[in-house]
């Protein structure tokens, strides 16, 4: 039996010591938040913070984190309220949305560890988005540092007033 706490619940896990956690988690404790993505070790879908730092919970063994503190995507914040998720939300991030949760798990870690992270930085995330929204991620991770270290994120986006020789959006044709 494994002990821990998971998103501030005291957990006790009744399996092998060898389970990963992504299995302990999605099967036993029903968070699937964390996905299973590649079986290499090399996406990073399965992010969790451990103890403070983002973890790949495909890579680690429950039997190795007895009395650690895990925090999963479903216990980062009431009603996506975190920052980073704020931000993703506003830079409009999420495509497929299958790296959500992990990069979110990674980049709270990050801003948690680095308030003001460089660019190299945030290049050694190794979470791995294959939808091409890197740049939308990085206004993102800018985003979140700045609602982190300011006070409460804006969520809605500025309206940019209609210049008087403007004329209303152009309506979608008919596909014919």
């Amino acid at each position: 039996m494994t002990s821990m706490t998971v998103n501030g619940e005291a957990v006790r896990f009744h399996l092998d010591p060898q389970t990963p956690l992504l299995w302990a988690l999605r099967d036993a404790a029903n968070l699937t938040g964390a996905k299973y993505g590649c079986d290499s070790r090399d996406c990073g879908a399965c992010t969790v913070i451990v103890d403070g730092g983002a973890v790949l919970s495909c890579a680690v063994d429950i039997g190795s984190l007895e009395g650690a503190d895990i925090v999963t995507i479903e216990g980062l914040s009431s009603g996506h309220a975190h920052p980073v998720q704020q931000a993703w939300a506003a830079e409009q991030v999420s495509q497929c949305g299958y790296c959500d949760t992990g990069m979110i798990m990674a980049i709270a870690a990050l801003l948690q560890a680095s308030p003001n992270p460089g660019e190299a930085e945030i290049a050694a995330l190794p979470n791995i988005c294959r939808c091409g929204a890197g740049p939308r991620i990085r206004r993102a991770i800018q985003r979140a540092a700045l609602a982190m270290a300011s006070g409460p994120l804006r969520t809605e986006q500025p309206q940019r007033p209609r210049s008087s020789d403007e004329s209303a959006p152009a309506r979608q044709g008919s596909g014919r």
